[in-house]
């Protein structure tokens, strides 16, 4: 009676053999991941063909970003001031981008004194235009001289 149904109960079923392998995969994307968020977040200077790589995009990026402020500028959207400041900040931010130096929170003369020395003249002229109303330099020069100096930039 009751125990006729004993020989009927087996144990739980095991688990898939697919599970095994879906947790391996997981776990191999997941170091993959984060190794991945490593490289490509970490300075420039430690991995030689991930600078290559940076280096190019952002010459790239900001050239581009220093064009349209001068198209804007001879479209009469920017005063020459206004240009100044962009310009200063975009070739700031590419100085910061490509080196690590934080150059967007230093002076010219410091950047003249360190490794940014050949950003100094451009930088020096930027400033000149953006805070002197007698100033020589002419902004659409300037920003020729910004992309030259982004597209030359070792």
């Amino acid at each position: 009676m009751p125990d006729d149904l004993l020989g009927h109960l087996i144990g739980p079923t095991p688990y898939s053999a697919v599970w095994l392998w879906v947790a391996i995969a997981l776990t191999v994307a997941l170091i993959g991941w984060y190794t991945a968020v490593f490289a490509f977040t970490s300075p420039g200077r430690q991995v030689p063909m991930l600078t290559a790589v940076r280096t190019e995009i952002a010459k790239r990026r900001y050239a581009r970003a220093v064009r349209a402020i001068t198209t804007r500028l001879r479209g009469g959207e920017l005063t020459a001031t206004q240009a100044a400041a962009e310009l200063s900040r975009q070739v700031r931010d590419f100085l910061h981008a490509v080196t690590g130096v934080r150059a967007q929170y230093m002076q010219v003369d410091d950047i003249a004194d360190g490794e940014l020395a050949s950003a100094a003249p451009l930088l020096s002229d930027l400033t000149d235009l953006q805070f002197n109303r007698r100033t020589m330099v002419d902004a659409a020069d300037a920003g020729r001289a910004a992309e030259e100096l982004i597209r030359t930039w070792t």
